[in-house]
Formats: structure tokens, sequence, C-alpha cells
């Protein structure tokens, strides 16, 4: 192009097309809505939640069905839990809460007027409410699979895989007439004083004392000896129990230990098979023959993964408690034989 004796150059360029991203989509918090569709107005409700992967969505509907209900004017309203949540945080642990007692206020605060679980973590946890509590046992059921399902049960230790768990392993060898095991040594116990902050001063003396004239005497720290078997294991059926399986290193590890010393078959049995993560893979590679835990939670896609797994129905003593609350009649039926250490 010729302008006034100039020569100008002129590219004509293909239009630039701006493509903008997407923009990210909004994150709308998914709030539960409860509504009742027909009358409880002066009715007996119960509440049955079972515990979900998402914990936390699980309480919130809890919460939000049982307030629903309290203002809807039912007579009563009982939750039935199988698996309390939060329940292993039952303890101080430095500068954290004790969420349990938090959830049982949130509950009670709701409207709930009795709750019924099962296998509390720790018995202690009933005193975080102010309403009734009925602590079913799971251990009867437990019982009878052993005895009906596992061969030569005779020949088996009932074996604890820390000391915290002794007691209920001393429940089972009492009842099934069988000798008792306990495995100590160097895997630290999440249940330890060590991990509590009350129970952990520090390990060396600072210069910023209290007051120049009071010299506190610390705390020696803990050193757990090499891990060992307290009883005989050798050429026996080991049968490890707790109350929940959920990290199962800590199981695997009892396994390979109880093998080394003898034991030709192991089984782990627990009432509450929480299993998360890659349990059900780490349990199909090691040394445990069979996984027992009753339906409490459910772990349908577990046993897919490890067939190892397996489930023993716990739904008919739920089932009675409820008949029996509904009627007004007595609970004790259910808690035959059950001590204090039980």
């Amino acid at each position: 192009v010729h302008v006034r004796g100039r020569s100008v150059f002129c590219f004509r360029a293909a239009p630039a097309v701006l493509t903008l991203p997407p923009p990210p989509p909004v994150s709308v918090p998914i709030e539960t809505r409860v509504q009742v569709q027909e009358s409880v107005r002066g009715k007996d409700v119960f509440v049955i939640q079972t515990v979900s992967k998402d914990v936390n969505t699980t309480i919130m509907e809890m919460l939000i069905l049982v307030y629903a209900c309290r203002t809807s004017c039912a007579r009563s309203i009982t939750g039935v839990l199988p698996y309390f949540p939060y329940s292993k945080q039952c303890k101080m642990r430095k500068r954290g809460s004790i969420v349990s007692k938090l959830i049982a206020s949130m509950m009670c605060k709701a409207g709930l007027t009795h709750l019924i679980t099962m296998d509390l973590h720790q018995k202690e946890i009933q005193g975080f409410f102010n309403i009734p509590v009925d602590n079913l046992r799971a251990s009867p059921f437990l019982l009878q699979y052993i005895q009906e399902e596992i061969p030569d049960y005779r020949n088996a230790v009932i074996v604890a895989k820390s000391p915290a768990s002794a007691k209920r392993a001393q429940s089972f060898a009492e009842r099934l007439r069988l000798g008792i095991a306990v495995i100590h040594g160097e895997a630290q116990d999440a249940e330890s004083d060590q991990v509590d902050g009350r129970h952990s001063p520090p390990t060396v003396k600072t210069s910023r004392a209290i007051h120049p004239s009071m010299d506190i005497p610390l705390l020696i720290p803990k050193e757990k000896p090499p891990i060992t078997v307290v009883g005989d294991v050798g050429g026996r059926i080991a049968i490890i129990v707790d109350d929940i399986i959920d990290d199962v290193d800590s199981f695997v590890a009892a396994a390979e230990t109880l093998k080394e010393r003898g034991a030709y078959k192991i089984y782990v049995m627990a009432t509450h098979g929480i299993l998360s993560l890659d349990a059900p893979r780490f349990i199909e590679e090691s040394a445990i023959d069979e996984v027992v835990v009753t339906n409490t939670i459910p772990h349908e896609l577990q046993k897919l993964q490890c067939p190892k797994i397996k489930t023993v129905d716990i739904s008919i003593i739920l089932s009675e408690a409820i008949r029996r609350i509904h009627n007004g009649e007595s609970m004790s039926y259910l808690f035959r034989n059950i001590g204090m250490d039980d």
C-alpha cells in the first residue's frame, strides 16, 4: 500500500480466537433436608443409622432427623447406632479434644431420649450421655461362630495383640475354656499413655522453672522391650480378638509374630469391621487365615476384594432390643452372664 510517497506493508492476520477456560464449578454445599411424611405425634420413633464412609454426613443426617421428629412432637426418639462414630476419640490427646463427648452432647441436644449401640470402644462413653444407653454385646455371636465354624477350636488359644485388649481376650478364653496369650513389645499401642499430653512431660529439664525453689521430678520415658508373646501358641490355632479392626497393620504384625512362634492357623475376630483404605489387600497378602466381623458396619465391597473376610449377623439382638423398649419390657435378658469386665 502506497500512502503519500511511503510504502506501508500491511499483513492481514487471521483473527485470534481467545478460548477462555471454563469457570471452575462452584462448590455448592449440599444440605440435608428432612421432611417427615406422616404424623409421629405421640409415637415411639426409632431412628436406625448405619455409619458410612462419610461419617460426618451420617452424623448430620441423624441429628437433623432426630430434631425433625422432636419438633413433630414424637413421644420418644430412640437412636439405633450399631457402631457409635468417633468412639475411639474418647480420651484427651495432647491439645486435642474428646470428640465422642461432643457427639453425645449433640445427640442429646437434638432430642434423642434413648440410645442403642453395640460394643462401645470404652464402656465409660455411656457417661457422656444424660439419657439411657444400652451397650449391647456381640461376643455371644462371635463365640458361637468359633464353636461352630472353627474346626478343632479346642486346640486354640485366645490372643490379645496388646496388653490393652487382654481383658477382652480373657473374657473369650474363660467362656471357651481355652488358654490365653498376650503380645507385648515394640509395637506402639494407640491407646498408650505416651500419646496423652497429660502423661508425657518433657524428657529434659528446661531452664524456665516454675519457681527457683521448686524442682519437679521428671517421669522416666517409656522404652518397650523387644516384642514377645506371653503364652504358648506353638502348634495351636491363634484367635486374635478385639473390638474394632480399622488399620490392619497391627493385626498383620501380630499374625506374623504368631506364625514365627509356631501357630499354624490365625483368625482375627472383631465386632466392628471398618476396614478402611487398603485393609482388604493387606489382609489378603498377610499370614491371617480369616477375619470375622459383624455387620454393624457395611463391608460388602471389602468382602469382594478379600475372600478371607467373613460376616456374622447381629441384627436379631438389635431387633429384640427395639421390641423390648417399645413394649416397656426389661432389657436384662439381653445382658445375661455379662460381667463388669465384659
